[in-house]
């Protein structure tokens, strides 16, 4: 983490985390009550064929079994991962335990800070649109045991009350006694299962890809950092002389100065027969473990067809929720998975915990920074036997 001089961390940064936590519970607490209170009911049709599907007991993915696979086993896997894994091969190992423990928690901290994210905002999305919308279920028929001996009595909109069967009818035309059962035929669209199996394991797919560099092969147009060391735990302590610019530079003479005759001749350019060794395919069975999660989601979301709890439309769109939440808390806390080595973004800067001011554009680096930028050309050095890093203007 970044640290105050004196190696401290300071109480506006730690709450600032805090408030984040604070945040996402409420979002959770806030979908929570609009999962239990009695939704918009829209009207239906006694002979609509789409809401006349059985009402299904004893569902394949249940919502305690929903909440284990898509919130508590990532969670336990991501700590898996960053205890084992995490700070990687880079670090020296002269490197002290309790800065490689700081690093490990972190890395923790942000992941779990993402899950976090990326359920909590699916689960108050979907609550909040299943209510408004209030559309029946497949099985709503089943649910509802409607009064067919009075349906003039229920009918509602229409051009006219005399057309019995072709009309809609209110919810009030239900009979059933168990008024938990019936409020929940009328949350739909969209599909709560969908939306936090892929908010939770597609997340979970994307931190595995991102710890175990597991990419699409991509070429960018300049590298992420020019500085080597940038992508390592402790850049202080990396003993690497050679930048990747370096490095990359010396392949490209090397690949002018063996084939360059070659070259001429077939009429390619050496920066692009260089370029290929920049990046290279994962191995396959790398990519297994972090496509599984992703496969899990997509059984998940299957399952509520089969059910007869969604429709089609209701299962797509909830998926496409919890897609997009789950891409953003990723990137909101995790730097890109093809440039970033692994890491999650450092923390905030002390002074900046809570607000970053117009003009700064960052929640990272110094005050001092915006009056005097040179400073943040400095040299990493170490200072009292511990790690300084310019990430951000903070001690590493």
């Amino acid at each position: 983490m970044r640290l105050r001089p004196g190696n401290r961390v300071s109480l506006a940064l730690i709450l600032s985390y805090v408030f984040d936590w604070i945040i996402i519970i409420l979002a959770a607490v806030v979908g929570g009550v609009l999962s239990i209170i009695t939704p918009n009911k829209r009207p239906f049709s006694l002979v609509d064929a789409d809401i006349s599907f059985p009402y299904v007991t004893k569902e394949k993915i249940s919502t305690a079994t929903l909440v284990v696979c898509c919130l508590a086993a990532p969670a336990v896997i991501i700590f898996l991962v960053t205890i084992l894994l995490v700070p990687g091969p880079t670090v020296p190992k002269s490197t002290p335990k309790a800065l490689i423990w700081k690093r490990k928690l972190w890395e923790l901290h942000t992941g779990w800070l993402g899950l976090g994210l990326s359920l909590a905002a699916a689960f108050l999305i979907t609550s909040g649109m299943k209510n408004l919308f209030g559309k029946p279920r497949p099985d709503l028929l089943s649910r509802c045991q409607p009064d067919l001996d009075n349906v003039n009595k229920y009918v509602v909109g229409g051009f006219s009350k005399t057309q019995e069967g072709f009309s809609l009818v209110s919810a009030a035309i239900c009979q059933n006694t168990d008024s938990s059962v019936l409020k929940d035929g009328f949350r739909s669209f969209p599909s709560g299962h969908s939306s936090f199996s892929a908010a939770g394991l597609i997340y979970l797919s994307l931190f595995i890809a991102s710890k175990l560099a597991i990419a699409i092969p991509f070429l960018a147009p300049r590298p992420y950092s020019e500085d080597a060391s940038h992508y390592s735990a402790f850049p202080s302590r990396n003993d690497a002389t050679q930048t990747r610019s370096h490095i990359i530079s010396e392949d490209q003479d090397k690949g002018v100065s063996n084939f360059d005759g070659q070259l001429k001749l077939s009429g390619h350019n050496a920066a692009i027969i260089a370029a290929r060794n920049q990046a290279a395919a994962p191995p396959v069975y790398l990519l297994v473990f972090a496509i599984i999660p992703f496969f899990a989601s997509i059984y998940i979301a299957s399952t509520r067809w089969s059910d007869f709890r969604h429709h089609g439309l209701d299962i797509l769109f909830g998926y496409f929720i919890g897609t997009v939440t789950a891409i953003f808390a990723f990137r909101w806390y995790h730097l890109p998975i093809s440039q970033g080595a692994g890491w999650s973004w450092g923390p905030r800067s002390s002074e900046r915990s809570f607000w970053a001011g117009i003009g700064v554009g960052s929640y990272a680096g110094s005050d001092k920074a915006v009056h005097a930028p040179a400073a943040n050309d400095l040299e990493a050095r170490p200072v009292g036997g511990h790690d300084v890093g310019t990430n951000g203007g903070q001690t590493t």
